[in-house]
C-alpha cells in the first residue's frame, strides 16, 4: 500500500500513539501497518525519505520506524533532518550483517535499530520499550524528584532536562535515561549488558548488540564533556562497561 499525504493533520485525537513507518518495500509497510494497528497504534506509512519528511510535519508521530536504504533520500538523510528539529524516537531498520549501517544510524541520532530480516514481534517489543521512555519523560516528577548538580552540569530529573549554566543541552529520551542510570549509582560501573537491559529493555544476544550502548555513550560525551576524547564525567570501566565518575555535589528539590 502506497501512502499519500493526508489532507489534514492527524494529531492524537483518540489517545493512540502515532507511528510513522518508512520503507520502500510495500510488503513490509503492509505487514507493519497491520500488526501495529492491531496492537493499538495509529500507523501512517511512507515509501521514500522525501514523503517521510512531509508526513512527519503533518502527522507529528510519536515514533518513526525508518529503513536505511530508500530512494530519493535514504534513512540517514531523514534521520539527520529529523534531528535538526525533533527528539522523536527513531528505530532504524538495517541490513543483515552490515554493522556499519547500524553504527552510522545510531551516530546520527537513532535510538535503536532492528536488523532485516526481522521478527515483527521483536520490532514491536523495541517500539514499546522506546515509547515507555518517552512516556516517562512526559510524566510529572515524583516528590523525590529534584536537581542533581555536578560541577557546572545541572540534571533536572523532574523535567528530564540537562543544563550547563543557563544553556540547555538537548538530549533524546534514551540519552537522558542512560545518563540517569549512570548517575543513579555514581562511581559504580555498569556492564554494557546491564545498561542495554535497563535502558533499552532487552538482553544482548550478540556482542555487536552492545554497540548501541557504546554509540550512545559517545553521543552523551560529545554533549556533556568539555573534552570528549578525554572524558571526566563518563568513564570507561576497563573490562566492564561505563560509570559516572563524579560524586553528586548536591540534590536540590524543585523550586529551591
Amino acid at each position: 500500500m502506497t501512502a499519500s499525504a493526508p489532507t489534514t493533520t492527524l494529531g492524537n485525537n483518540h489517545g493512540k500513539e502515532i507511528i510513522l513507518v518508512v520503507d520502500d518495500e510495500a510488503s513490509i509497510r503492509r505487514i507493519l501497518e497491520t500488526r501495529l494497528s492491531m496492537i493499538g497504534y495509529q500507523v501512517v506509512t511512507a515509501c521514500d525519505g522525501i514523503e517521510a519528511l512531509e508526513l512527519f510535519k503533518t502527522t507529528q508521530p510519536d515514533l518513526v520506524v525508518l529503513d536505511v536504504m530508500m530512494p530519493k533520500l535514504d534513512g540517514y538523510g531523514v534521520c539527520q533532518e529529523l534531528r535538526k528539529e525533533s527528539d522523536v524516537p527513531i528505530v532504524m531498520l538495517t541490513a543483515l550483517g552490515d554493522v556499519a549501517d547500524r553504527i552510522t544510524g545510531l551516530e546520527l541520532g537513532a535510538d535503536d535499530y532492528v536488523v532485516k530480516p526481522f521478527s515483527p514481534k521483536e520490532l514491536e517489543a523495541r517500539i514499546r520499550c522506546v515509547l515507555r521512555r518517552v512516556e516517562k519523560e512526559s510524566i510529572a516528577g515524583s516528590p523525590n524528584s529534584g536537581v542533581i548538580t555536578v560541577g557546572e552540569l545541572r540534571i533536572d530529573t523532574n523535567k528530564r532536562q540537562v543544563y550547563r549554566g543557563d544553556e540547555r543541552i538537548r538530549l533524546t529520551g534514551m540519552e537522558f535515561s542512560l545518563l540517569e542510570l549512570l548517575v543513579s549509582r555514581s562511581g559504580e560501573p555498569f556492564s554494557r549488558g546491564e545498561i542495554l537491559k535497563d535502558v533499552w529493555g532487552y538482553t544482548p544476544e550478540r556482542h555487536v548488540d552492545t554497540r548501541v550502548v557504546d554509540v550512545h555513550i559517545s553521543r552523551l560525551r560529545s554533549k556533556l564533556e568539555d573534552d570528549p576524547a578525554n572524558p571526566e564525567l563518563i568513564l570507561t570501566a576497563r573490562g566492564t562497561g561505563y560509570l559516572f565518575q563524579r560524586i553528586v555535589d548536591a540534590v536540590a528539590s524543585e523550586g529551591t
